[in-house]
């Protein structure tokens, strides 16, 4: 029986060889140190199409992650991007809503145990107090589809002004009130919108089920390496310890975004600095 605890560590798909089959990608993430893999639902219909997929496709997934011994343990669910829950269109938010429930069954039917949603009432449309409403009515049906599956929901905060703090993802942790849903941030993101991550982690003792370790510049969220942004690691990490967080952490990077052409050393070498952050900042852990 294991005695010992450790601070997961996952890496999102897209930081991995497209092309590759989901064993070669998660034989890949165990090479790196990695402890888990985060699936990719954006609004592309190849990966929207995942929650299509019939029961030999998931079960060939699940054989994936029994031969590897890598868990699949959190989605990233774009999709909302395209088919926001806010929409002005009934059609589109019926679209969004349809998204949300078939991502709560793939989650429960693979084993997932967290399903992230952005915090965009809407992304292609203009936001006003109408987009918000119906962005909130949506999480409370998809967080009760949720609570049915026995699926955990976390917000992340984006870069719209909706949720683009924790601060502000709080105030929908406390109007659903539900233990299903509560907050993903992502730390990067944080830093683009102007804010501390320490700062802002500490608002969300005892809610947050995740995060999403990446760098980041005032403004520019995707494609920063570590350690040439602006985010301060060291500051965010101990923020995390001393608020008690024990999840899952999610480095989240883009392989068709490496600079150096080497994607998968650079997913390497960052398994490395989160290591070095998590004991600095949790001796032992």
């Amino acid at each position: 029986m294991r005695s010992e605890f450790s601070v997961p560590v996952g890496i999102y798909e897209k930081a991995l060889p497209a092309d590759a089959s989901w064993e070669e990608r998660l034989e890949l993430a165990a090479q790196a140190g990695y402890d888990f893999v985060e699936i990719s639902v954006d609004e592309s219909d190849g990966r929207l199409a995942r929650l299509d997929w019939p029961a030999s496709e998931r079960a060939a997934l699940r054989q994936a992650i029994a031969s590897t011994g890598v868990p699949i343990l959190t989605m990233c669910l774009s999709g909302h991007r395209k088919y926001p829950l806010g929409s002005a269109s009934p059609q589109i938010r019926a679209q969004g809503l349809d998204i949300f429930r078939r991502a709560i069954e793939f989650a429960a039917d693979i084993g997932l145990r967290i399903v992230q949603v952005m915090g965009y009432d809407v992304f292609y449309e203009p936001s006003d107090a109408g987009t918000a409403a119906r962005f909130l009515e949506g999480l409370h049906q998809g967080v009760r589809w949720a609570g049915e599956a026995g699926v955990m929901v976390g917000m992340e905060n984006v870069d719209r002004e909706l949720v683009d703090s924790v601060e502000k993802g709080m105030r929908f942790v406390r109007e659903l009130n539900s233990p299903w849903f509560h907050l993903y941030p992502d730390m990067g993101n944080l830093v683009a919108a102007g804010y501390s991550p320490a700062d802002q982690f500490r608002m969300a003792a005892g809610h947050m089920v995740g995060v999403h370790v990446k760098d980041a510049l005032p403004g520019v969220i995707r494609g920063v390496p570590f350690e040439q942004g602006d985010v301060p690691f060291n500051e965010a990490f101990r923020a995390l310890a001393e608020i008690g967080f024990w999840g899952p952490m999610t480095v989240e990077m883009w392989a068709n975004k490496d600079s150096g052409c080497d994607s998968l050393g650079s997913v390497a070498a960052a398994r490395q600095l989160v290591a070095r952050l998590v004991d600095a900042a949790w001796p032992g852990g």
